[in-house]
């Protein structure tokens, strides 16, 4: 089966510009143009609570194929940091694999969402044991088999570091594909700080800034951020929720906490694939270049697409649709289901 590689991704001139790509990713623009079926999979949803242990609870939805007398398997999505389940490319995404015949779970993180109220404490990049017993409980309750998973930019990060422990921990998980991971977060901070226009780190701060005054206006009682605290950077920002709200002794050892770069995926057990794009203004291209990968890991890194954009033409349908679905149905079929 021939599946496809990001070198063949060529968008017209005027979407090859990396920021043009990564703006459009998750634009109100493309939200709007985008044809009826690519929201399917919000429809007849079933809105899903997951225990996730140590009384931590997240959400996500759960939508059922009906278009094929057995479902292909069970599709996992995460979306990025200050995503949701709702955001443009994990719909889009989840309804061309629920075309497909995957029955497909979206999976909110702590306090992304309409999710702020379920748990006091904040989200943080290293809360991986809690989305691992979330996993845990999807498979459980869904159990159609392969169980394939598809992360976006911070949840592509963890869609690697869940199928790295998979195997150690019991979760059936076949393949794991992440889109523009994030693969070293001291690298990436400072990519949004020096290397990209401000207008990324603002639109970041923005939603962030929002979600903590949710956070804060769901739990009045807890005071999680001093004003002037919400005032700072990115940097700065960071900072203080990793002395407050973390037990890592600085900000360093936070990011190192997450950071998949190096050798980190070497002992990958199951078959995954990252797909990256060379332009993308949010994540360094060497950051993916001086990977050490197992063979069991697919590298594809395009010349275009920027940070999770992938816009084909001006539909803005995206080629990352096309190219986890081939990938998740040559794993189906070579399960044979």
């Amino acid at each position: 089966m021939s599946l496809p590689l990001g070198s063949g991704f060529r968008p017209p001139w005027p979407l090859r510009s990396g920021h043009v790509q990564t703006m459009l990713s998750s634009s109100g623009v493309r939200r709007f143009l985008l044809p009826r079926d690519a929201r399917s999979v919000a429809v007849n949803a079933q809105p899903v609570i997951l225990d996730a242990g140590g009384h931590i609870r997240l959400s996500g939805a759960y939508t059922a194929q009906i278009a094929r007398a057995r479902a292909r398997g069970l599709a996992v999505l995460f979306h990025g940091w200050e995503g949701s389940i709702d955001s443009t490319y994990v719909l889009q995404t989840g309804s061309r694999l629920l075309a497909e015949g995957w029955d497909v779970f979206r999976l909110n993180f702590r306090d992304h969402g309409a999710s702020h109220q379920l748990n006091e404490d904040l989200f943080h990049s290293c809360r991986l044991d809690e989305v691992i017993s979330a996993m845990h409980e999807i498979a459980r309750r869904w159990p159609a088999r392969p169980m394939c998973l598809a992360g976006f930019s911070l949840g592509g990060n963890f869609a690697l570091r869940v199928a790295l422990q998979a195997s150690c921990v019991g979760i059936p998980l076949s393949y794991a594909l992440a889109v523009c991971p994030i693969i070293d977060p001291s690298e990436g901070l400072y990519a949004l700080e020096r290397g990209a226009p401000w207008f990324y780190q603002a639109y970041f701060m923005h939603k962030w800034r929002r979600s903590l005054r949710t956070k804060q206006a769901t739990f009045p009682q807890h005071h999680y951020f001093e004003l002037a605290e919400l005032k700072q950077g990115l940097r700065g920002l960071t900072e203080a929720l990793v002395k407050r709200h973390t037990d890592f002794a600085s900000l360093q050892q936070y990011l190192d906490g997450y950071s998949i770069a190096g050798d980190a995926l070497q002992s990958m057990q199951i078959p995954a694939c990252i797909l990256a794009a060379r332009d993308d203004p949010v994540i360094p291209a060497h950051s993916f270049d001086e990977l050490r990968l197992p063979p069991s890991v697919e590298l594809d890194i395009a010349p275009y697409g920027g940070h999770c954009g992938f816009i084909r033409g001006y539909g803005l349908t995206s080629f990352s649709d096309d190219y986890i679905a081939a990938r998740f149905n040559a794993v189906a079929t070579a399960t044979g289901s």
